[in-house]
C-alpha cells in the first residue's frame, strides 16, 4: 500500500486493498436496520448480521457476504455518500467528509484491538442474528437516524 494513502489520494483513486484497509473494524455497519417507508428514518439494531464474527467484528464471509446476506450493503468509493447513517467515526466517512483518521485506527496506531478498547466497536454489546427471533428484533432497537431524502 501507498504510503498515507488516505492522506494523499481520493477515495476512488485508492486501491481496493487500500480501501479494505481503511475499515477500522468497528463492526457498527453490519447492525441490522430497518428503514421506516413512511419517514425514511433508520432503526439500528443492537443485533449484528449473521455473518459478523461479534469478537472480531469482521465478516466471517466477506467474498461471499452479498450472495448469502442479498441486503448486505456494499460499501464502494462511488456509493460512499449514499451511506449517510455510518457513524461519525466510520473512516469512509470521515475521509469522505474531508476529515482525518482518528487516533484510535489501525492505520494511525497500529493496533486493530484500539477500537474495541475505545469502545467504538459492536464487540461489547451487539448480539448475532442467529441468536434473535424475527418478532424480538424491534426490542433491540438502539438508535433512530434521520435520513433525509
Amino acid at each position: 500500500m501507498r504510503d498515507r494513502f488516505w492522506e494523499r489520494f481520493d477515495l476512488e483513486e485508492l486501491t481496493a486493498e487500500e480501501w479494505e484497509a481503511l475499515c477500522d473494524g468497528c463492526g457498527q455497519c453490519c447492525l441490522v436496520k430497518f428503514q421506516d417507508e413512511e419517514s425514511g428514518d433508520l432503526a439500528v439494531l443492537g443485533v449484528a448480521c449473521e455473518l459478523l464474527d461479534i469478537h472480531s467484528c469482521r465478516c466471517s464471509d466477506y467474498p461471499n457476504r452479498q450472495s448469502r446476506v442479498p441486503d448486505c450493503a456494499r460499501l464502494t468509493p462511488e456509493r460512499v455518500d449514499e451511506f449517510r447513517w455510518l457513524p461519525k467515526s466510520c473512516a469512509y466517512r470521515r475521509i469522505a467528509e474531508g476529515r482525518r483518521l482518528a487516533g484510535w485506527h489501525p492505520l494511525i496506531c497500529g493496533d486493530p484491538e484500539r477500537v474495541h478498547r475505545k469502545g467504538i466497536s459492536v464487540r461489547s454489546f451487539a448480539l448475532s442474528q442467529r441468536d434473535v427471533s424475527e418478532d424480538e428484533l424491534e426490542d433491540h432497537i438502539i438508535a433512530i437516524l434521520p435520513i433525509d431524502g
